[in-house]
């Protein structure tokens, strides 16, 4: 309590999604992707802004939303932890590619499990501690087939993954987590269908909720008799959830929404995690309004100027807001995703300077925060509601056609901060 100081050992890094960054994956969104991509270049101008229209008018080709050959990570992945560890990173987030270890039911690829063997030596040699995900989304073809998460046979076959990659990797990684944002998922998945698989169903998106519940619970069992010092962890997206105006309307609005996002996933997971990882991106200011962005109930009204190329508004506080909340749940926390769509890197240094602030003012009220994880590494294929290549969270730049890399100069802004950091957590107190 009353510290002013990040705590020794903590992890500072980025993160990346495989299906974002590898390139040439074989899953159940590469598909469709293909089958959507002129629908979603079709849309995009009733979709955007003008002034997103204006800046960015490869939203408006097909290849665009095919996520194709990505940044080529599955072949430079060496070249782009020598940046981050260049970056002094001494951390790294990152997921395995289901489909391409079990491509085939039952049939295990040893090449791949061969080469994510590579991917974590090659972090362990530049001292970078691995943050393991099992699952970013995307699944292989036939679970797709399946049904993919409506189909409760899929926890059963995930159980089998995970503990096969966990046999595998048991020396060389400690932190994992089984699913990524599951809650995140299912609403945009099987609620709004406005990604893979592309449905609206109230039943159907509470039935892959449960069935993502119990992954993880029988993920976390399998976990601990491989080894009992894994640390099994599940990343949560929260926004800082604000009533507009302070109406009462909206003070009820939020409370629901703040129910629905948070309080429900808390309360499901809490007793299969060691740790949460948090990601924060933007606040949510609540205006109850039919037709509006969450469930369709809710929309966002817009009140901070600041917002980036996606339009959504800066608001660093709010960090400090949702770890707070989190830290209700007496677990570990790790910030592992936190970042903007930037693409003249005008605010991101000054949004990461300012975020850490709110962080350590959290740490400083006795939150147990361990690690921090911008998002991301690299430009990547975003594919969160589907929006494609022209977004860029990269601390690195990365000209699709060439795949060169370009350091921008947030990213060595961060590096300053965390040296600077790590060299006051080093500093006895007087």
């Amino acid at each position: 309590m009353g510290t002013n100081k990040f705590p020794k050992g903590f992890y500072w890094g980025a993160a990346t999604s495989s299906h974002q960054v590898e390139g040439n994956t074989k899953n159940d969104w590469t598909q469709w992707e293909k089958d959507n991509a002129k629908r979603l270049a079709e849309t995009a101008k009733a979709r955007w802004q003008d002034w997103q229209q204006e800046r960015f008018p490869e939203m408006f080709k097909e290849e665009n939303y095919i996520s194709g050959a990505a940044c080529d990570h599955y072949n430079r992945y060496e070249e782009d932890f020598d940046i981050a560890k260049s970056l002094s990173h001494n951390a790294h987030r990152f997921s395995i590619e289901w489909s391409r270890i079990e491509p085939e039911e039952g049939k295990f690829n040893e090449k791949e499990i061969e080469h994510y063997k590579k991917v974590l030596t090659a972090l362990r040699k530049r001292g970078m501690e691995p943050f393991v995900t099992l699952w970013h989304w995307p699944n292989p073809v036939w679970i797709g087939e399946l049904g993919a998460w409506e189909n409760k046979e899929t926890a059963k076959y995930f159980l089998r993954y995970a503990e096969r990659i966990f046999s595998e990797y048991k020396d060389l990684v400690k932190f994992w987590m089984p699913l990524n944002e599951p809650g995140t998922d299912v609403a945009l998945g099987y609620l709004l269908g406005n990604q893979p698989p592309g449905i609206r169903s109230k039943l159907i998106a509470n039935a892959a909720f449960k069935n993502l519940m119990q992954a993880q619970k029988n993920v976390y069992g399998i976990a601990k008799s491989v080894s009992p010092d894994f640390q099994i962890g599940c990343s949560h997206f929260m926004f800082d959830i604000k009533p507009y105006h302070n109406l009462p309307w909206n003070i009820i609005a939020a409370k629901i929404m703040d129910y629905f996002a948070n309080h429900r996933f808390f309360k499901a997971f809490n007793h299969s995690c060691d740790f949460f990882g948090i990601q924060y991106y933007q606040p949510f200011f609540v205006n109850a309004k039919l037709g509006g962005q969450f469930f369709g109930l809710f929309e966002n009204k817009k009140v901070i100027e600041r917002q980036s190329n996606l339009g959504w508004q800066i608001f660093p506080e709010g960090i400090a807001n949702v770890l707070r909340k989190a830290a209700r749940n007496k677990k570990p926390i790790y910030i592992t995703e936190n970042g903007l769509a930037d693409c003249k890197d005008e605010y991101r240094g000054k949004f990461i300077q300012e975020h850490l602030k709110f962080v350590l003012q959290a740490i400083s009220e006795g939150v147990d925060i361990r690690g921090y994880f911008h998002w991301s590494l690299l430009d990547n294929f975003e594919f969160v509601e589907m929006r494609g290549f022209w977004p860029r969270f990269g601390l690195v730049e990365v000209d699709y056609k060439t795949q060169k890399r370009t350091i921008r100069e947030s990213a060595w802004e961060y590096k300053r901060m965390i040296e600077e950091y790590t060299a006051a957590s080093q500093q006895k107190d007087a």
